[in-house]
């Protein structure tokens, strides 16, 4: 029986204490610990979904949605005080839920092993705010935007798939149990649950064999424990945490859970900024834009899965400083600034200038990222150019954000954002200057494409050849102008 002073989950609608449990604990070690075996590990960094669950999270469109998540990322003590639901608690065999239903009648489950995974992932899909509103209507176009083969007519996103793997190429049956759910059932609990306020987020800290793990009760307290331990391990979506714990061992002696922030979590639009909390995740934010800046609404569904996106956050992407990160070419290509906040109070950094060697920054031990702006007005040309082994689901071997503003004809101004060609995310600077009071024409562009193409210091690795690297950035600024000018030539 769980005591009040004991941080307990609700698991399956049931508390259960989180117990002594290590602070480098998965939250699906801990779940699969306490009889939750349908969350299975498949890769242990957040790629194939088999982990999946359902967590109780701040809703955009109702107070609370449930959030699909990789449980093999989380710590388990982010879970403390929350809600969270495993394919164990969907259904049982005497009344399974919907999703269980047609992905049994349908053969969507082959071996069984990845099963679960999906089942939760459609199962969040199913319960989202506003699905079956977004159907496609009879001529094929739903009342938000054009019918698009992966939406089925329920209103079904298939890429709340998109981070779930089937190893046994199950996919068609798996479609066909997506395409023919229909809304939830009148008296449906999880459905009900969507009313309410989502659980609140309490203080935490756990500590064993040398290590810790807290979650502080707000800003300042977290900017005073960072101040006092430099070594701390600060974490949002988990995303790069559950990686580093599961495939590299390791173990750091104090985590410091900052995702559920208040101040983190900000997000405003002005006339002069879009600012982005910091903590918000790619999910959330993506949502809230609901388009507003076109670059980063052609980045999002090339970052990762729908699963890791509703984990991970731009003030993780940002503070790993990986070169390979999705987000940071767009944002350079933006003009980003970044907050940084520290006891002493806020200072901004335009993101240019951020990155000062690999996954190295300006940011000091006694700061965090609270958010990041992006100015206005935007460019008139925007594109983000990924280029991976796979469409979805995939690090990038190049990224690139395009920023142009031309006027008759001309370009104006410039700004191209890197990723995956050197030590740090980098703007092609050499490239905006070739391209800057030129015509927008085929012979100019082809020129600064040769210039792009000798962009950074492309490396070879098991991705791409850095020749192979090189040859793609001539090719994305190419690339960009023949899509423009298509779209001119067709008027849109």
């Amino acid at each position: 029986m769980a005591t009040p002073d004991i941080p307990t989950v609700t698991l399956n609608g049931r508390a259960v204490p989180l117990g002594d449990v290590a602070p480098h604990t998965t939250a699906l070690d801990w779940l699969r610990g306490c009889g939750a075996t349908g969350a299975k590990e498949g890769c242990a960094e957040g790629e194939c979904g088999a982990c999946s669950v359902m967590v109780a999270r701040p809703g955009v469109d109702t107070p609370t949605e449930w959030t699909p998540l990789n449980a093999c990322l989380m710590p388990a003590g982010s879970l403390a005080g929350q809600e969270v639901v495993t394919s164990e608690g969907l259904g049982s065999p005497e009344r399974m839920h919907p999703v269980q239903q047609e992905m049994a009648v349908r053969g969507g489950s082959q071996c069984g092993y990845c099963t679960p995974g999906f089942v939760c992932s459609m199962a969040a899909e199913y319960y989202r705010p506003g699905r079956c509103a977004g159907a496609p209507g009879p001529d094929g176009a739903s009342d938000e935007h054009e019918h698009r083969h992966e939406q089925g007519a329920n209103g079904f996103d298939l890429h709340a798939l998109s981070g779930n793997l089937c190893r046994c190429t199950g996919y068609r049956p798996i479609r066909d149990a997506a395409y023919a759910l229909g809304e939830p059932e009148q008296g449906d609990t999880l459905a009900a649950r969507l009313a309410a306020p989502p659980p609140e987020v309490t203080p935490l800290r756990l500590g064993r064999d040398g290590a810790e793990i807290v979650r502080p009760a707000d800003l300042a307290q977290t900017l005073q424990l960072i101040a006092e331990r430099p070594d701390a391990v600060l974490v949002a979506g988990s995303t790069d945490w559950g990686v580093e714990v599961n495939l590299r061992g390791s173990r750091p002696a104090l985590t410091v859970a900052i995702d559920r922030l208040a101040e983190l979590r900000g997000f405003s639009v002005t006339d002069e900024w879009v600012e982005i909390g910091a903590a918000l995740s790619l999910t959330e934010v993506e949502r809230r834009l609901d388009g507003q800046v076109p670059l980063l609404a052609e980045m999002f569904p090339q970052f990762a899965s729908r699963l890791i996106r509703n984990g991970a956050t731009i003030g993780g992407n940002l503070g790993t400083g990986s070169p390979i990160g999705d987000t940071p070419p767009a944002l350079l290509a933006l003009d980003a600034v970044v907050v940084l906040t520290s006891a002493a109070g806020d200072r901004e950094v335009p993101l240019a200038e951020y990155f000062t060697g690999y996954r190295q920054s300006v940011r000091r031990p006694d700061e965090l990222i609270r958010a990041v702006r992006v100015p206005r007005p935007l460019a008139r040309l925007t594109a983000f150019h990924k280029i991976a082994k796979r469409r979805f689901d995939d690090i990038s071997s190049v990224a690139v954000g395009f920023a142009l503003d031309v006027e008759d004809g001309v370009v104006r101004r410039a700004r191209i954002g890197l990723g995956g060609v050197a030590a740090t995310p980098v703007r092609a600077l050499a490239t905006e200057e070739a391209l800057v009071g030129q015509p927008w024409r085929e012979d100019a562009v082809r020129r600064a494409a040769e210039v792009m193409a000798g962009e950074g210091t492309p490396l070879d690795d098991h991705r791409a050849s850095a020749a192979y690297r090189s040859a793609m950035l001539g090719q994305a600024l190419l690339k960009l102008y023949a899509h423009d000018t298509t779209l001119e030539e067709v008027g849109a």
